[in-house]
This record gives C-alpha cells, sequence and structure tokens, in this order.
C-alpha cells in the first residue's frame, strides 16, 4: 500500500491467482458490491474468437457488469503486455470517472506486473535474428525451443508458461541480443501510478484446485469447446492458441492421440500451468491469499489495507 498522503488516490483491488481458482466469482462479487466495472488481465480472453477455452465471464455476467480486455481485439491482431499496459491504464482512468474503486482480474502475471508497476523498455531485436529463431522453431518444434530457454534462462524458464512458444521466443531472442535474461528488463523501480493498489490472492488447497480444473475441462468439453477448436484450425499457429486447451485438441485433428486422450491431456497440462501460475505470484510480497473466493473474508481483508473504503 502507498503511504497515508496518497489515502485519497482511488484504489484498484487486484485479483490474481491460478485458473480455476475462482477469480471471476469473486471479482464479480466484488464489482457488484463497489457498483463498479472490472479489467480482465487475462492474455487470451481479450480475443473474440476465442471463448470457451478461455474461460470468459457468461454473457449475462458481462451484460451485468462491465468488463474491459474482452472481446476487445480479433485474432490478426497483436496484443501483448506493453499494450496491456496502455490499455489498462486508460481503461482504470476511465472508471475512475465516476467510480472510487477499479477490479482487475486475471492470470496473466506479467500484465498484473506490467499494469501495476510498468515495464522496461526492452532493446530492440535485429529482425534477422528474430526470423532465425522463429525458422528453427518451426523446423524443430516446442521442446527445442523449451530446451534453449531452459539452459539459457532458467530463471524465466522456471516461472513461465512453458507451453507458449511466443513467450519462449521472446526470452530466447532478448537472451541473445543483449546476453541477460529478459527479466533483468522487468523494471526494477516502479512506475508511480495516480492510484493504490490492493492485490488479493486465491489459491485453494491443491486437491481441491485439481478437482476444479478437471471439472472445468470437462464443463468446456461439454460446452462445445473441441467445436470451438476445430473453427480455429486455420489460425492455429497464431500465439493464443499455442496454448493448453487448443493444442491438444490440434494434436487430437492431426491424429496424433484420442479424444479422450485429448481431454486428459488438457487437465494435466493445465495443472502443470496453474502451478507455473503460483510459482510466479507467490513471489509478490503484496498479494494477501485466500483460499476460497469468499466476498465477506475478502471485504475484511481489503478494508483492513484500505480503511477509507466506500461501502
Amino acid at each position: 500500500m502507498k503511504k497515508h498522503s496518497e489515502q485519497s488516490y482511488p484504489l484498484v483491488i487486484v485479483i490474481v491467482g491460478p485458473t480455476a481458482s475462482g477469480k471471476t466469482a469473486l471479482a464479480l462479487a466484488l464489482a457488484r458490491h463497489f457498483h463498479t466495472s472490472i479489467i480482465s488481465a487475462d492474455s487470451r480472453q481479450c480475443y473474440q474468437e476465442l471463448n470457451i477455452g478461455t474461460a470468459k465471464p457468461t454473457p449475462s455476467e458481462l451484460a451485468e457488469i462491465k468488463h474491459y480486455f474482452i472481446n476487445s481485439h480479433t485474432i490478426q491482431e497483436t496484443v501483448n503486455a506493453a499494450l496491456f499496459e496502455q490499455l489498462a491504464l486508460q481503461y482504470a482512468a476511465e472508471i475512475f470517472q465516476d467510480h472510487r474503486v477499479a477490479i482487475v482480474c486475471g492470470g496473466t502475471g506479467l500484465y498484473i506486473k506490467a499494469f501495476c508497476e510498468g515495464l522496461d523498455q526492452i532493446p530492440t531485436i535485429p529482425a534477422d535474428l528474430r526470423k532465425q529463431l522463429r525458422e528453427q522453431y518451426a523446423k524443430k518444434g516446442l521442446a527445442w525451443l523449451q530446451e534453449e530457454v531452459r539452459q539459457k534462462d532458467p530463471e524465466f524458464y522456471g516461472r513461465a508458461d512453458i507451453r507458449n512458444p511466443h513467450r519462449l521466443l521472446r526470452a530466447l531472442e532478448v537472451y541473445e541480443a543483449t546476453g541477460q535474461s529478459i527479466l533483468h528488463f522487468h523494471r526494477k523501480t516502479p512506475h508511480q501510478r495516480l492510484f493504490r493498489v490492493c492485490k488479493v490472492g486465491i489459491q485453494p488447497p491443491r486437491k481441491q484446485l485439481h478437482a476444479q480444473i478437471a471439472q472445468r475441462v470437462k464443463q468446456m468439453v461439454a460446452q462445445g469447446l473441441f467445436e470451438e477448436a476445430q473453427a480455429l484450425w486455420d489460425f492455429r499457429q497464431h500465439p493464443a492458441l499455442q496454448t493448453v486447451g487448443y493444442q491438444e485438441i490440434f494434436s487430437w485433428m492431426e491424429g496424433k492421440i484420442s479424444r479422450q486422450q485429448a481431454i486428459e491431456q488438457i487437465i494435466v497440462h493445465t495443472r502443470q500451468y496453474a502451478r507455473r501460475q503460483i510459482t510466479w505470484f507467490r513471489r509478490d510480497s503484496q498479494i494477501h491469499w485466500l483460499a476460497a473466493p469468499d466476498l465477506t473474508t475478502a471485504l475484511q481483508l481489503i478494508q483492513q489495507q484500505c480503511s477509507d473504503l466506500p461501502t
């Protein structure tokens, strides 16, 4: 929390945690309580074409509470943390025109960091290096890319979604161009923000989280996840689709695995992704943790940090 002299600043409540932990439910409850809006900090929910596989809020929830950065872009547009920082600051300023509290909710750690603290400017990557690395990835595949990053930038590898080739390529090109980890360029002195931040994390017990992940995957399949992925086949090389929930179905479409194997792999890979999310967020000492998305407990925790909150 910022110092007492900044108590007049509006407040951003940031809800983080692993996938399927209940972030959306808590964010909606807080938005209802404070009569405010939500900024999504999810790197895939912004795409109009990705719905079931990104666990977007339901159409009725989106109609009830104004959400920013959901269905805001098409899959043919480039979206990254720097763009999110720029847009999210604009969204927050818009919310603060009428409200003293804004909600940010999502599991993309780098997006949360960009919004709350800002990012350092990463040096320009030579076009020939970028082209060379992408050609190598196209030829040698994801396993090669993962091993290159693991050897050259092990710290980033330990935090990253290692099934996301876009992020891994970015880390590798930065290392090859600068000789330094991409984490070196994450801002060490946060940008000054004209709002306060209270971070709330949700981390259910491990067995419970695994059960929630399995249930969500089964629900997604019932809602038409396979059909959604099939409709997106032509975009399968897009970074947003080279992630859990779509890649496994593309493997099924290519005849590499059975439908049931694809479902089982989605569950296992989602668990692994949730573990990496927890590792990322647990490094942030400013996050106050809950075991469940309980509104009463969250409000008590937030009130302890910000005694001047509106009711």
